[in-house]
């Protein structure tokens, strides 16, 4: 959940976004014997964030909350909701508010090495070990390709 919140954080960060909940969800394969699991939930922010630490937490409260252990989960996941420009945001009475500028600089250095060194580089302690040395590794056999945002993926139509 860890790995799939901080991608996500990076990408609303990419498109200058932050996200006001975070839906978790996890389910055993339909077409395999034996018991079936399907849960989701929606943890609902404090106030929209692209916060890659407060999206890990979000993602690891709602896992915590739905996972129950003897079932053999083929899927899980995280999706953000309530997507809107960092730029347009309500504001409120709080006076303990830990919006600090140094939260939004931690967050684009972070972006910055990443996209410099690797995907992984620098990351939240919470979300585990860099893929080199993690035995699980996220599933990409059946990914769709990037018809709209990539050159090499589009068809190549030939009129004979």
């Amino acid at each position: 959940m860890s790995d799939f919140a901080s991608r996500a954080a990076e990408k609303l960060r990419e498109q200058n976004s932050v996200a006001g909940q975070v839906l978790v969800f996890a389910h055993t394969s339909p077409f395999r014997n034996g018991p079936q699991f399907s849960r989701q939930t929606v943890i609902k922010l404090i106030r929209p964030t692209s916060d890659t630490r407060l999206l890990i937490k979000a993602a690891s409260d709602g896992i915590t909350s739905i996972y129950c252990s003897g079932y053999q989960l083929i899927k899980a996941g995280v999706m953000l909701l309530d997507i809107s420009p960092a730029a347009v945001q309500q504001g409120e009475l709080d006076f303990g508010n830990d919006d600090s500028p140094g939260k939004a600089k931690l967050m684009a250095t972070m972006d910055v090495l990443n996209q410099r060194f690797g995907r992984g580089t620098v990351g939240i302690a919470g979300a585990g070990l860099p893929k080199s040395s993690r035995v699980w590794m996220m599933k990409q056999e059946r990914l769709s390709r990037h018809y709209t945002t990539k050159w090499s993926d589009l068809p190549i139509v030939r009129a004979d």
